[in-house]
């Protein structure tokens, strides 16, 4: 994945700037993008991140959500801790974070959450920091995801979780070849309308054809240190939700 932008070749230190700067270019249009390329299902998805995590409802509890820049599963977390848990949102795009801030205020978290621009290869925080540590459709963005996860396995303190969700291999016979078809047809035309450019929602579909399939995605996630690692499938495969624990 370091030397992979979408179906193309680049060099190495080369994909983190171009990433960049499809993030810039949808920022403000990035969660309604979400809903048109999953009919509304990240919702769901992301809802059942934050209820396998079950963030407790104590004060001290706290949660590092990594490339979730506009903010959307910290709110969900913080809510579903009734309001308890402090989580850090960290993301290498100030444009996304700068939609997260915004909607921070608008709903009155700002005591809940903080906000940081920062690597997912590079944390700046001391080791055992964290409760838990949540990526949302993120990591196959990241150049190194083997550094990355070494870095999640850090900042955890003994007895965390991490969660991670992304789009996956579909291993459903015909799903697969309609959401084929779904994925590079229709999803760039869609961003064309809404965002008044293709080429990033074109990268975005290669990424995910180019990302480890679940069974070595959990393998990776184990290599990092994580134990009793786990996933689920949601729509036959089109996302997973992997899970490991720091013990």
């Amino acid at each position: 994945m370091e030397t992979s932008y979408g179906f193309r070749t680049v060099g190495a230190g080369e994909k983190q700037p171009l990433v960049n700067e499809v993030f810039h270019k949808v920022a403000k249009r990035y969660d309604l993008m979400n809903d048109l390329m999953s009919g509304g299902m990240h919702r769901l998805w992301k809802d059942g991140l934050v209820t396998w995590l079950n963030p407790p409802k104590r004060d001290g509890w706290k949660v590092l959500d990594v490339a979730g820049g506009t903010g959307d599963i910290a709110f969900r977390i913080i809510e579903a801790s009734q309001r308890h848990a402090h989580a850090t949102v960290l993301d290498i795009n100030g444009s996304m974070l700068a939609v997260g801030r915004e909607r921070a205020a608008r709903r009155k978290l700002d005591a809940n959450t903080d906000f940081v621009e920062a690597n997912a290869e590079e944390l700046p925080f001391a080791d055992e920091t964290f409760d838990a540590y949540t990526i949302a459709f993120g990591i196959r963005n990241v150049p190194r995801i083997e550094t990355a996860l070494a870095e999640a396995f850090r900042v955890l303190k003994p007895g965390g979780r991490f969660l991670c969700l992304e789009f996956s291999d579909v291993d459903m016979p015909l799903l697969d070849r309609a959401y084929e078809a779904w994925s590079f047809n229709a999803i760039p035309r869609i961003g064309q309308v809404v965002t008044g450019d293709a080429e990033p929602y074109s990268y975005l579909v290669e990424s995910i054809r180019k990302f480890p399939n679940q069974t070595s995605f959990a393998a990776m996630i184990g290599k990092a240190g994580f134990s009793r690692v786990d996933f689920r499938n949601y729509a036959g495969g089109i996302a997973a939700l992997h899970s490991g624990w720091k013990l």
